[in-house]
């Protein structure tokens, strides 16, 4: 696949990028022929492989323009935000909460929570990455936790994990754990699942198959990354320690 350094661009996008000009000025520059590339007098239209191809502009020579730093961000959302850029049936999003440099780029989330969910979601400019915790096979591990209306008995945990199938869809969690303050306690309203896939509010649905209504749904970490200490509304962009932390096989 081609990167951001070996795909073609056009010579005025290229002359923008490198901060000669804008797009416009560029076309009018290489119409009078002052835009040489490769020792040849440039055409409209023509294009280049930035760090390839030689290009000067009125004899000086143009160093390719630097490939955009990828941005990744962990938001700790609240309830009542979406997880949409833009939506016209509600007028409140995760993206309301960036300041404003953050929201000026391209992000995107990568792995969303419903509307009335809450923790943690990652924005990213990273295609890749969003894939890779995305996607199933990557085996990224989410956990959650689940506080239910009423007790869930200890017995019934394995229905989470064998999942059950709802208009053809299997439902199913990868693991499940009460969360008790004693271990004799056989049901709890307090459960900790993991899961390394995820459809559109699929916890919620399974919980309510099994005749048990969600009161609240958090997620608190992906891979060893968790929100301890991460007050909720905060937006902070990740390092690159903290990005392999995500995909990271999780650590007890």
């Amino acid at each position: 696949m081609e990167n951001d350094r070996t795909k073609p661009v056009r010579l005025q996008k290229y002359l923008a990028d490198a901060g000669v000009c804008s797009r416009r000025a560029a076309e009018a520059l290489i119409a009078d022929g002052e835009v040489v590339v490769n020792g040849k007098p440039a055409q409209i239209g023509d294009k280049v492989i930035p760090g390839a191809d030689e290009v000067i502009v009125s004899g000086t020579r143009i160093r390719p323009p630097r490939v955009p730093r990828k941005i990744t961000v962990a938001v700790n959302k609240p309830r009542g935000l979406i997880c949409s850029n833009r939506d016209p049936h509600h007028d409140k999003t995760i993206f309301d909460l960036l300041p404003p440099q953050l929201a000026r780029l391209r992000l995107f989330c990568a792995g969303r929570l419903d509307k009335e969910s809450e923790g943690l979601v990652i924005l990213t400019t990273d295609g890749d990455l969003a894939n890779r915790l995305m996607h199933p096979s990557g085996l990224v591990v989410k956990f959650y936790r689940v506080s239910l209306k009423t007790p869930f008995p200890r017995t019934a945990l394995p229905k989470l994990t064998r999942g059950i199938t709802i208009d053809g869809e299997r439902l199913k969690v990868e693991r499940a754990r009460l969360i008790t303050h004693g271990n004799k306690d056989q049901a709890s309203t307090e459960i900790d699942v993991q899961m390394h896939h995820g459809k559109k509010r699929e916890i919620r649905q399974l919980f309510t198959a099994l005749g048990y209504d969600v009161k609240r749904l958090r997620r608190y970490r992906i891979g060893n990354f968790s929100l301890r200490g991460f007050p909720v509304r905060s937006v902070r962009i990740l390092t690159d320690s903290e990005i392999a932390s995500l995909l990271a096989l999780p650590q007890p």
